[in-house]
């Protein structure tokens, strides 16, 4: 199939093309430019591609022309300004992108023939946080303070309002929470901090050190979208849906660094601070509807998820490395 995929030069855009090239798909990319330390360069993805557009989701009509050109089976909307520290520093920008695009997107495809699904990827921060020990169900509140929650549970309402107007086919919403993996370099993420500071000999800030995260591979998470466009396309089903851990599988921050430390058999010195807007102490998923009604699982568990993204790390000088962990990721 033709899988028009946004935001392809980011971490997750980068190893979901890997991804749907390993499941034998002609791949169509639509991204700004990736940073100069991204998986995308280290990975050399563009390879990958059939076609590699650099394109503002945020011009409308550019981005129509480039979609219908395509004219895909499948569209994946990934692309979005996706740091909560960066939205306090640019709202309007967040706001734009992440609101103004999603709907660019999905007008966009109002003329495609050969449509078959469309999924939207929000984030389990579309929910309004209430500090609840359980996890959030897709029937929860949305909310948000920060602009990036705000701006992707926006998203969120948006998409479910489009696709009950204008909705022709399958329009999906995958709601996913923390993943890790390798090749993440993004500013303000636990890994890329630790990587940074044991490179540099530098410290490593921690925010909330005991904010407990579910954390996830990148891979699992990304499974769950293909399961679910899978699904889309054999059976029709739409709606919301979560991607999350078990919450065995969850751990504070400070324990996450304490694992990845000793998988590498590294140092950092660290201090913390309390005082970093934007964190949530407790936000965890419930996705028992995926793992239901769409057969889907995590194939690594925590300790497999620190050790994949630290081999991945160990690895960096191989350009092939992230390949080949994607096509292991699938014989599991």
């Amino acid at each position: 199939m033709k899988v028009l995929l946004t935001g392809h030069t980011g971490f997750k855009g980068s190893w979901l093309t890997l991804m749907l090239k390993a499941k034998g798909h002609e791949v169509f990319g639509i991204s700004l430019n990736p940073e100069v330390d991204s998986l995308f360069n280290q990975a050399s993805i563009s390879r990958f591609l059939s076609k590699d557009a650099r394109i503002d989701i945020r011009d409308k009509e550019e981005l129509r022309r480039e979609v219908e050109s395509v004219d895909p089976d499948v569209v994946i909307h990934l692309a979005a300004q996706s740091l909560v520290n960066d939205s306090y520093i640019n709202p309007v920008f967040t706001f734009e992108t992440n609101i103004i695009g999603t709907l660019n997107i999905l007008e966009s495809t109002r003329r495609l023939n050969n449509l078959r699904a469309t999924l939207i990827i929000t984030t389990d921060k579309v929910y309004k946080n209430k500090g609840q020990l359980q996890g959030y169900t897709e029937l929860d509140e949305l909310g948000g303070n920060d602009p990036y929650s705000a701006s992707k549970a926006a998203a969120d309402l948006l998409t479910q309002s489009w696709r009950k107007s204008f909705g022709k086919t399958p329009i999906s919403i995958a709601r996913g929470g923390n993943v890790i993996g390798g090749g993440d370099w993004s500013r303000d993420r636990i890994v890329p901090d630790i990587m940074r500071s044991i490179q540099n000999g530098s410290e490593l800030l921690l925010r909330y050190p005991h904010s407990i995260r579910p954390w996830q591979h990148v891979l699992d998470c990304l499974n769950g979208y293909l399961k679910l466009v899978e699904h889309q396309i054999s059976s029709g089903i739409q709606g919301e849906w979560n991607f999350g851990p078990v919450n065995g599988e969850s751990l504070d921050v400070s324990g996450l660094v304490e694992k990845f430390c000793q998988e590498l058999g590294a140092q950092v010195s660290i201090s913390t601070s309390d005082d970093i807007k934007g964190e949530s102490i407790l936000l965890q998923l419930d996705s028992s509807a995926s793992r239901q009604e769409l057969d889907w699982s995590e194939k690594l568990n925590l300790e497999q998820t620190v050790k994949w993204t630290a081999d991945w790390y160990r690895n960096t000088h191989t350009k092939d490395f992230t390949f080949l962990q994607v096509e292991r990721f699938f014989a599991l």
